[in-house]
């Protein structure tokens, strides 16, 4: 679901500017009810005409939203480059599985957010650009035992570092529904916050031995 929705960023993106001229909610003088959807999480609700101008969701990006995409870039790099080497260092197969759907899933989402960021007129990151303040990640040392691990050693240190890897991108979407309005943003934050908890009950699992 996470993967379809980023590949129609980008063309929904070049759909909703196609369709700016367009009125985008009923007259004032309708009386017919309209339906709003809800943000990411919220049930829609049934609206009166005056209402609906300022309940449908926002198709313009903020600073929040930006940064968040920005900043999940980089976050994903990571997540790459702390998967690359499970398939011929870790020991176990659940682990190997684990970094190799990361692999699947956050290699295509990283092309779409920049294409996204690109779309906007924004700063796409550096691939080694700073990371300091945002949670999660790796510093340089982890990231080095990581690279000089192997076995049942690398399973260890690969499970602790993803989980709370995985951890930081829930509280970045956290932040992002908090503070965003792009609605195609707003959902991606909330697919990331709902699939990574999953991923981090099943690394925990996998560290208990379940």
């Amino acid at each position: 679901m996470r993967l379809a929705l980023l590949i129609v960023i980008g063309t929904a993106a070049l759909a909703l500017a196609g369709c700016a001229s367009a009125p985008a909610t009923p007259s004032a003088s309708s009386t017919a009810p309209v339906i709003a959807p809800g943000r990411p999480g919220e049930a829609a609700k049934t609206l009166g005409p005056t209402e609906a101008a300022t309940a449908v969701p926002s198709p313009s990006a903020n600073a929040a939203d930006v940064v968040f995409m920005q900043d999940m870039v980089v976050h994903h790099r990571q997540a790459l480059d702390m998967s690359a080497g499970a398939a011929t260092r870790a020991a176990s197969d659940d682990v190997k599985r684990m970094a190799s759907r990361i692999a699947d899933t956050q290699g295509p989402e990283i092309n779409a957010m920049i294409r996204w960021l690109r779309q906007q007129g924004q700063r796409v990151p550096e691939h080694h650009a700073g990371h300091h303040a945002m949670p999660g990640m790796a510093t340089p040392e982890q990231m080095a035992a990581l690279r000089a691990a192997d076995g049942a050693g690398f399973d260890r240190l690969y499970l602790q570092l993803m989980i709370a890897h995985h951890l930081g991108a829930i509280t970045m979407a956290a932040d992002e529904l908090e503070k965003g309005s792009h609605i195609m943003v707003q959902e991606l934050a909330q697919d990331v916050s709902v699939t990574q908890t999953a991923e981090v009950n099943r690394m925990r699992r996998m560290r208990a031995g379940g």
